[in-house]
């Protein structure tokens, strides 16, 4: 039955069928909304590809040094020491 998959009468026939199902008064219609949709798509895709890129390009930020908090009564060695790393 399906050896030879899709021939080109078989595609005629689709094409007539949703003619005649669709009409041919909303077929552009449905072209038009279908070709911005497309639209739309490619610029979102494009856009997502140059934010991809321009992430990559930056340099990269230096890691910011956050302070350590110790809750008062806290022992001395759990504050850490002068530059702000922990003692171990």
């Amino acid at each position: 039955m399906l050896r030879n998959g899709l021939e080109p009468w078989h595609l005629l026939i689709v094409a007539i069928m949703i003619i005649v199902l669709f009409g041919s008064k909303k077929l552009p219609e449905a072209a038009r909304g279908l070709g911005k949709s497309m639209r739309i798509l490619k610029s979102e895709a494009k856009a997502m590809k140059e934010d991809g890129t321009a992430q990559s390009t930056a340099a990269p930020a230096e890691p910011a040094v956050q302070g350590v908090q110790v809750a008062p009564g806290e022992p001395a060695a759990a504050r850490g020491t002068a530059e702000g790393t922990p003692a171990h």
